[in-house]
């Protein structure tokens, strides 16, 4: 029987990559996210492209109830999951805390924090009771670091890093995996939103620098989950090789 796989922030990006990678290499997949129509095309793409099964939930991971409604609607063979990927995650805004735009702290938490939590709670019982599983949380560089005008953004990728941490030690007597990975810039709809749609800004991030890709990512999770199972990859730090802090750079 195939492993089951489910991610959530799966309708691009990393999250896009990772399932795209993941049924390629023997998962059955529950990809959720919170646009319906990109989560529709991906399973289309999916079972079109791969052998894989795929089970798609839009629900926000903002809101419990929507997760709860979510999670608890898994029948069958859907219950069993294997591999829980936290990838929702979001910034937004760049402005210092002296001016910052409260609504964009809130959705920072809610979905980088709150939102892990939530899903985490719900799926890591079912892992402990057949003591077997694995977990990994998207962190970032901004998990290891702080820059100006990102205290919010920072502060929450800090957070899954702390998470990951505890739940490592809880998860440990139950021999389920926990890791987080952190990568540096990726070029995916990040900048974009965090920018709130300015297309233009959000490319200069990129200009004069080749940064990391979703795909890049999505083997490092490829990696992670192919160890034996006698071996948890803690944290994982994935830097572009033109970028060697959250704001350091060469540019050409």
């Amino acid at each position: 029987m195939k492993k089951i796989a489910l991610i959530t922030g799966a309708t691009s990006g990393i999250g896009k990559a990772s399932a795209q990678i993941l049924a390629l290499n023997g998962y059955d997949l529950i990809i959720t996210g919170r646009r319906e129509a990109l989560l529709n095309d991906l399973s289309a793409t999916l079972k079109n492209e791969t052998d894989a099964e795929v089970l798609s939930l839009c629900f926000d991971v903002r809101e419990l109830n929507q997760v709860e409604e979510a999670v608890n609607s898994l029948t069958g063979k859907w219950e069993n999951i294997d591999l829980l990927i936290n990838n929702a995650g979001l910034a937004v805004g760049l402005e210092p805390v002296y001016a910052g735009v409260v609504d964009d702290w809130e959705r920072m938490i809610d979905t980088n924090v709150k939102g892990l939590l939530y899903i985490s709670r719900l799926i890591s019982p079912r892992m402990v009771a057949k003591e077997s599983g694995y977990i990994i949380n998207l962190s970032s560089i901004a998990g290891h670091e702080v820059y100006a005008n990102g205290a919010a953004y920072c502060a929450s990728k800090h957070a899954v890093q702390a998470i990951t941490k505890a739940m490592r030690i809880e998860l440990l007597p139950f021999g389920v995996k926990v890791s987080s990975i952190s990568p540096g810039m990726v070029d995916t709809e990040f900048s974009k939103v965090r920018f709130k749609g300015d297309a233009e800004r959000a490319d200069n991030v990129y200009k004069g620098l080749t940064p990391l890709y979703a795909n890049d990512i999505a083997e490092a999770i490829l990696f992670m989950v192919t160890r034996p199972k006698h071996v948890n990859i803690d944290e994982m730090i994935i830097m572009p090789t033109d970028q060697a802090s959250a704001r350091d750079f060469r540019r050409r």
